[in-house]
């Protein structure tokens, strides 16, 4: 079995192990990222839509920049939101605080019911540098 290029933050490390799975793995060219939510240190969530949100982009950012990458280098993106019927706009008045200018990624936008505790998730594919 080929031994798996995970790239993990500072500081995160004991959430993942905890959990059981990497928060990013580099593979032929890319960085495929695991979903990231409003997580703080501690795994708790933050409090407060708009924050939880923030925070999630914050994780995401984390991870690409350990890999040496950033959100230009995003290729796909799928979202899960809880009741987005109601979220959607307030999410989306965060999402270009970090997207930067077109051309965006691709995006899969995703409502459900769950996410453990939290109301927003990002999981990404970057190309890598």
């Amino acid at each position: 079995m080929t031994t798996r290029n995970v790239v993990s933050p500072p500081g995160r490390q004991a959430l993942y192990e905890r959990n059981r799975y990497s928060p990013a793995i580099r593979s032929n060219g890319f960085l495929f990222v695991s979903g990231q939510v409003g997580s703080q240190e501690d795994g708790s969530p933050r409090q407060g839509l708009k924050e939880q949100v923030r925070q999630a982009f914050e994780n995401l950012n984390a991870i690409l920049v350990t890999a040496g990458c950033s959100f230009d280098d995003v290729v796909d993106v799928t979202v899960f939101m809880v009741d987005p019927a109601s979220t959607f706009e307030e999410i989306w008045t965060v999402v270009p605080e970090y997207w930067g200018d077109a051309p965006h990624p691709t995006l899969t936008a995703v409502g459900v019911t769950w996410l453990y505790g939290f109301d927003f998730e990002i999981k990404v594919i970057a190309r890598l540098p």
